[in-house]
């Protein structure tokens, strides 16, 4: 049987970075590629029902051992990486034994992850890390959460003496550019309940996130000859600065915590003819998230009265909402995953994500899915890192929680 390490290992070597803007799912084709070597290792274990479909979905089960009607839980990650950077080529590497001091992540290319700057490190003294060699992200978002279900899938398959209910196994694509659930079939999956696995550092119960919307912004600027430019240039990309000075400085993502919202540019590009830019508008509060969306518009509608009609163009799409209100009715779910993490001796940390996962979107689709911590820190950059006691702790507790729920 494989290690929960030997498979992070293994998923990582795929190159499955998802592209914005992107009117198919899944928006690379490569994902399929590792969708298709999951689809074979789930038939390898003895997984039934798996299968997988054009928009690169892997979807399984693991019959039920228990002759007691107990309910039906579901573990759901993302195939995809961020495309913050690359995630081609991953070249992992273990760190045994960590000893508290920075790691040369690349020595030719000076690449070096400091303690100074990531004091997180230094809880990790004397375990074993894997890390990158600095020139693309790792990948544990989300891949150590399939490295993980999976190694609880080859657990229960090959241990029938333990008793437990059918469980439901999902695997999506373009989780990191908001369409991992566009064509999720919830009916067909056929879990009670679920629980994404992809989440953060060991510990992290997350069951509030943030409302979210996408914000495309288009500005139509007059270009002339900067000889006779007086009182008839509009230059598209000083309007767009404009525009970004009308938002309030302190709800920018980098003065923001816990519950603060945000608006955050994310792209600007064009010249002085036309612009655009691409934000991203968050709040936990559905009433603050609400006024943002309407304080966007009317920045624009104050900048086209100043500077004429269409000048500027607004298109607010939502992304996703806060599932706290779809999670509070069924509690347990965070209860049970309380209490399999302090019987292991893991203290839980009770959250709110600054993002958004699958299972805020499938549980406004009626399955109610909270989501669990992987052990990864720093996703989505090449400081990115896993420790394998991490991944090995967040398998027990996987395993716990379906125990407690067979009870």
């Amino acid at each position: 049987m494989k290690s929960v390490t030997e498979r992070f290992l293994k998923y990582v070597k795929f190159d499955t970075q998802s592209l914005d803007d992107m009117e198919s799912v899944p928006s690379t084709e490569k994902q399929k590629k590792l969708a298709l070597a999951l689809v074979e290792e789930l038939k390898e274990i003895g997984a039934q029902n798996v299968r997988t479909d054009d928009h690169g979905y892997v979807y399984a089960t693991i019959p039920a051992t228990s002759k007691r009607e107990l309910p039906v839980l579901g573990f759901i990650s993302h195939m995809d990486t961020s495309n913050a950077i690359s995630g081609k080529d991953v070249n992992p590497r273990i760190i045994s034994g960590y000893d508290g001091r920075d790691i040369v992540l690349n020595d030719e290319l000076k690449i070096i992850m400091e303690t100074s700057q990531y004091p997180s490190l230094t809880s990790y003294i004397g375990q074993d890390l894997i890390v990158t060699d600095g020139t693309t992200l790792l990948g544990a978002d989300d891949k150590a959460g399939i490295a993980e279900i999976m190694f609880v899938a080859e657990t229960l398959l090959t241990h029938p003496e333990i008793e437990h209910g059918t469980i439901q196994i999902g695997f999506t694509p373009d989780e990191e550019v908001g369409r991992g659930v566009d064509f999720f079939d919830v009916k067909g999956f056929g879990a009670d309940f679920a629980y994404t696995v992809d989440g953060g550092e060991l510990g992290e119960i997350e069951y509030e996130n943030f409302n979210a919307a996408g914000a495309k912004l288009q500005i139509q600027g007059i270009s002339i000859h900067p000889g006779s430019a007086k009182d008839k240039m509009q230059n598209a990309l000083l309007l767009a600065m404009e525009f970004q000075s009308m938002l309030p400085v302190e709800q920018n993502p980098r003065y923001t915590d816990n519950y603060e919202g945000f608006f955050m540019l994310a792209a600007l590009e064009g010249s002085v003819d036309s612009a655009k830019a691409a934000y991203i508008i968050r709040d936990h509060d559905r009433a603050k998230f609400e006024e943002k969306k309407i304080r966007f518009q009317k920045i624009a509608d104050y900048l086209n009265d100043k500077y004429g009609a269409g000048t500027f163009h607004v298109d607010i799409k939502d992304s996703y909402y806060n599932m706290k209100e779809m999670i509070e009715p069924h509690i347990h779910l965070i209860d049970n995953a309380k209490k399999a993490m302090e019987e292991l001796g893991i203290t839980p940390i009770i959250a709110p994500i600054r993002g958004g996962t699958d299972g805020a979107r499938l549980s406004y689709m009626n399955l109610p899915c909270p989501n669990l911590c992987t052990g990864g820190v720093n996703f989505h950059g090449r400081y990115e890192y896993i420790s394998i006691q991490s991944m090995e702790k967040v398998t027990d507790i996987l395993l716990k929680i379906i125990e407690l729920y067979s009870k």
